[in-house]
């Protein structure tokens, strides 16, 4: 039997996106990359930079010909990286989503900060904000285009 790993990012192309806790802002980007990871059950550390350098090469940025050709990477964006085991949710089953494809907390924990470790190696510290693992959060996203685009470990 196969069994296919799949950690996933829900990644949108904004003029800006924040997180607020508590009403007060975390963390703040301007344009750039507003990625919702989810973390499954099984996924690696390895899964986790793999999908960290799908992220910052993905060319969804418009070059001068209005073409998205150019990454995050090119256009000097910045990202912000939120915990999202809600990706996992499955309702097959039923209205109520379930999460037991999500991974234990603590080793989604894990490699969420694989994951943006992976990210601050290549684009820079500066250039990557995050939420709070496990914080209840509010998420400014204001999405350019509209592009929103799924990335999975299920593409290699």
């Amino acid at each position: 039997m196969i069994i296919l790993l799949e950690m996933k990012a829900l990644i949108q192309r904004v003029t800006r996106g924040a997180v607020t806790i508590e009403g007060n802002i975390s963390n703040r980007i301007g344009a750039g990359l507003v990625v919702l990871l989810g973390v499954k059950q099984g996924d690696t550390e390895e899964n986790s930079r793999y999908l960290a350098h799908k992220t910052v090469n993905l060319r969804i940025f418009s070059d001068n010909e209005d073409k998205m050709n150019l990454s995050v990477m090119d256009t000097g964006g910045e990202i912000l990286v939120i915990s999202q085991f809600t990706l996992y949710g499955d309702t097959k089953k039923g209205n109520r989503p379930s999460f037991i494809q999500a991974a234990d907390p603590a080793t989604a924990e894990t490699l969420y900060n694989e994951y943006v470790s992976s990210l601050r190696r290549t684009v820079g510290d500066s250039r990557v904000k995050t939420g709070v693992f496990r914080a209840s959060m509010s998420v400014e996203i204001i999405n350019n285009g509209p592009v929103t685009v799924e990335l999975s470990t299920d593409d290699k």
